[in-house]
């Protein structure tokens, strides 16, 4: 039975969507593009930073759920590092949204078994924003239940020249050449442990938006129409429920029949 289960009323959209999932074939890893907290703030009269809070109890909400049904790896993109060309009084707000949160979420995190990590350029940032980041990733690092990265400062061609480098410094430490740099040294020196096999985009946006452009070589794209901070369970069950109807090949022959995590 799934963690969930007891908190869905029987007989709900949710309970009916919960019981199309096989827990055995639930992604390992994913990833959610958390867009439209501008555009529904606005939807409401509202000045767009408004719809940043609201998008914090949709990460609330989210990561609870997947913890929950035991996905082990969940990451949000909450700030890139092309979101500093937005207005200097949304980003002023944003950065105190951040530690405030980090502050209130820490015993919630704590409760659900959830470590958080951030990834990203995370040295350009403040030092109370760095001090706030510090603290929360402490605070959780012994959960075990699942692991929440937070994406901030972050972009994915960023991150491809810092492992990159990374690695060029580790062939030249040892002697090695630069032309037996493989795959696999360079996702070593990534952000993530793991490539989502999930990306879910928020507010029916179809693009990536710089976000783990390598590890998204292979990943299941869902797109929903809904603005992040009405995303709620039954949409994140949807997007569960329509990944377990896909089939991944990587490059191979299909298998008609075999769902998509029997080839994962």
């Amino acid at each position: 039975m799934h963690e969930l289960e007891p908190l869905i009323e029987r007989g709900s959209p949710d309970d009916f969507l919960l019981r199309q999932l096989d827990p055995n074939r639930l992604p390992r890893h994913v990833a959610i593009i958390m867009d439209g907290n501008g555009r529904w703030a606005n939807r409401r009269g509202k000045a767009r930073i408004a719809g940043h809070p609201a998008g914090v109890e949709a990460a609330r909400v989210t990561v609870e759920n997947c913890a929950r049904l035991g996905i082990p790896t969940l990451t949000l993109y909450a700030f890139s590092s092309e979101n500093w060309r937005r207005p200097r009084v949304e980003v002023t707000m944003l950065m105190r949204l951040l530690q405030q949160c980090l502050r209130q979420e820490v015993p919630r995190l704590n409760r659900n078994g959830v470590r958080l990590r951030f990834i990203g350029r995370l040295s350009a940032l403040s030092d109370e924003t760095r001090k706030a980041l510090d603290y929360a990733v402490a605070a959780t690092a012994n959960n075990h239940r699942m692991t929440l990265n937070v994406a901030f400062n972050y972009g994915g061609r960023a991150e491809i020249v810092d492992a990159l480098r990374a690695v060029a410094r580790e062939f030249m430490g040892l002697g090695r050449p630069l032309d037996s740099i493989t795959e696999e040294d360079v996702a070593r020196h990534l952000y993530t442990d793991s490539d989502p096999d999930l990306l879910i985009r928020t507010s029916g946006e179809m693009r990536l938006s710089n976000f783990l452009l390598w590890q998204m070589a292979y990943t299941e794209i869902f797109v929903t129409n809904t603005l992040w901070p009405d995303f709620n369970r039954t949409h994140l069950l949807e997007a569960l429920a329509a990944y377990q109807q896909r089939h991944r090949r990587f490059g191979g022959v299909e298998n008609v029949g075999v769902p998509v995590s029997a080839l994962a």
